[in-house]
């Protein structure tokens, strides 16, 4: 079995991309429905698939419902975006690495 990798310098795709890309057009269900049937505003919806709103728990506790697949999915997909940008946009140069006295 081949273990394929992610390149480290390109960004996880936002969750969002992936459901306004790939997972609601395989749907074919308008998307004022999909907010109605996740319970949350069509503005919340398109926040969300234009990525300028991540996914929370309880976001991916509902996506995961909706779609019959696990909350972990979205939020680990959130999290390895948050994450890489983070990596990048915060200065740790003057925090020192401790280490356990032995």
């Amino acid at each position: 079995m081949t273990k394929i990798t992610r390149n480290p310098q390109r960004c996880p795709t936002h969750p969002g991309a992936l459901l306004r890309d790939i997972v609601f057009p395989a749907l074919d269900t308008p998307k004022a429905q999909l907010a109605r049937d996740l319970g949350i505003s069509r503005q919340t919806l398109y926040d969300i698939i234009s990525e300028k709103q991540p996914v929370t728990s309880q976001m991916a506790v509902r996506i995961g419902k909706l779609l019959g697949n696990s909350p972990e999915v979205w939020l680990n997909m959130q999290a390895a975006y948050d994450l890489w940008h983070a990596k990048r946009e915060t200065d740790v140069t003057n925090i020192p690495t401790l280490e356990a006295a032995h």
